[in-house]
């Protein structure tokens, strides 16, 4: 891609656009950042990953979501204006006490996925409510005994959605950064995989199975 704003080295470039559409659904809870009069706006919300027929390097995808009508972020949800939604995956530290090479720094090694496009109000009352289903039956979707939006009376429905704005974000871009050592020997991979293993906290585990996954074929 010509238009690259994030910060991405090619050994940690990733663009396929199954591999990041498979984070994406993973990792829904997102930052999603505009600008109003120079100054930057984010909300943290959940979106849900659309295929939609639309043009761009986004792969024809779409995200769907709301935000409070008492957040003006909505108001630059023009169709015009780019906004960012950020989706953050695992991260954690990396001490160089874990490499074999003894001359190294500390670093950070995290996935994260970019997300580029022109948020669209969907004034429609049917588009909402067709989005806060689709939310809550995609994050309701593991659970025994599932909650749905049936269980609400119509007039309640009707208050919630007068308090919502409901949005699509057509998907232009994407970008994807994935670092996870790949700069590194095998061997100083290999002892930072076990140095995030004996850490024992979730998020250096997860980094540390996703490392291992990656370089599971050598």
């Amino acid at each position: 891609m010509e238009n690259r704003p994030m910060y991405r080295p090619r050994h940690f470039d990733v663009d396929d656009p199954s591999v990041l559409a498979r984070f994406m659904r993973e990792h829904g809870f997102v930052l999603l950042v505009t600008a109003a009069d120079g100054v930057p706006v984010a909300s943290h919300i959940p979106l849900i990953l659309d295929t939609d027929p639309g043009q761009g390097d986004g792969g024809g995808q779409r995200l769907l979501g709301h935000t409070a009508k008492a957040n003006p972020q909505w108001r630059a949800f023009d169709g015009k204006t780019e906004a960012m939604a950020m989706f953050r995956g695992p991260h954690a530290y990396v001490s160089p006490n874990w490499y074999e090479t003894e001359i190294m720094v500390p670093t950070w090694n995290y996935v994260t996925v970019h997300a580029y496009g022109k948020p669209k109000v969907l004034s429609d009352p049917a588009a909402a409510l067709d989005v806060l289903e689709r939310l809550t039956s995609e994050y309701e979707s593991g659970a025994t005994g599932p909650w749905s939006m049936d269980r609400l009376p119509e007039s309640y429905i009707e208050k919630m959605l007068d308090g919502i704005v409901a949005f699509e974000m057509p998907v232009d871009r994407l970008e994807g950064k994935f670092k996870l050592s790949q700069n590194r020997s095998p061997a100083d991979r290999e002892g930072a995989i076990e140095g995030l293993r004996a850490s024992g906290d979730p998020e250096s585990l997860e980094v540390a199975r996703l490392m291992a996954e990656l370089y599971a074929d050598g």
